[in-house]
């Protein structure tokens, strides 16, 4: 099980960097108009330059921002042409019938492929069986038309795994922290989670307790034995 950080801010995914367990990076454009860049390219050029700062060799999903299967294909060129100098760039695709041609093309001249917006098993299947190196399911999404995202996550991994395909589900749309939890326990390879998830992964009130009260008593004893020494030298 791998995390990546779903992102498109510099500085919180040089965060998640310096901690080092990030094992991939995926945007969108939705994030990257979140972001506040004036300029399309020159972000994502500053976010490899973030990866390789921090000599972070793991994948970077950047995904197309047309609708048109004919554009997403150009714009696909378009990046590997422009970032493709990173060895590890990933091009993100969604689901789709046209779009599985893009995918597929893509596939067989060894570009890696992210399928993104997988709302379904069958969707899932498709991408993997047209060539994508990812299949991103939506997690929060999945619960929000009414059905079980865990049970989505599971069926398509034994599929996968029965077929022998080599594609790894991503699982994105992370409303909560729990839903990390479970789409872990459902079998998914990969967690793109937002950056503001992971402190809390990290936190625990019992955590803190129990390290107080270590500190505390080490604490007292270090005074304790100061005094003894006092007492001795004078």
């Amino acid at each position: 099980m791998k995390l990546f950080v779903d992102t498109a801010d510099v500085k919180e995914l040089e965060t998640c960097l310096e901690r080092g367990f990030a094992s991939g990076v995926t945007t969108n454009p939705m994030l990257i108009a979140r972001s506040n860049c004036v300029d399309f390219g020159e972000h994502i050029r500053s976010m490899i330059d973030a990866l390789i700062k921090h000599d972070a060799k793991i994948p970077l999903s950047v995904e197309v921002n047309t609708t048109d299967p004919a554009k997403m294909a150009d714009q696909a060129e378009q990046f590997v042409n422009e970032f493709g100098d990173y060895p590890y760039l990933n091009i993100k695709i969604p689901i789709g019938w046209n779009e599985l041609k893009v995918i597929a093309q893509l596939a067989k001249r060894g570009v890696p492929v992210n399928c993104t917006c997988c709302m379904s098993y069958n969707q899932a299947v498709m991408a993997a069986s047209a060539g994508a190196k990812y299949v991103s399911l939506f997690w929060g999404r999945i619960r929000d038309i009414g059905y079980d995202a865990g049970s989505v996550v599971r069926s398509t991994r034994e599929s996968l795994d029965r077929r022998g395909l080599d594609s790894e589900i991503i699982v994105g749309s992370i409303r909560h922290l729990v839903d990390v939890n479970e789409a872990i326990q459902a079998g998914a390879h990969i967690i793109t989670v937002p950056p503001k998830f992971f402190p809390q992964m990290c936190g625990h009130p019992k955590t803190d307790e129990a390290v107080g009260q270590f500190m505390t008593e080490f604490r007292a004893w270090e005074q304790a034995v100061q005094a003894n020494q006092l007492k001795r030298a004078a």
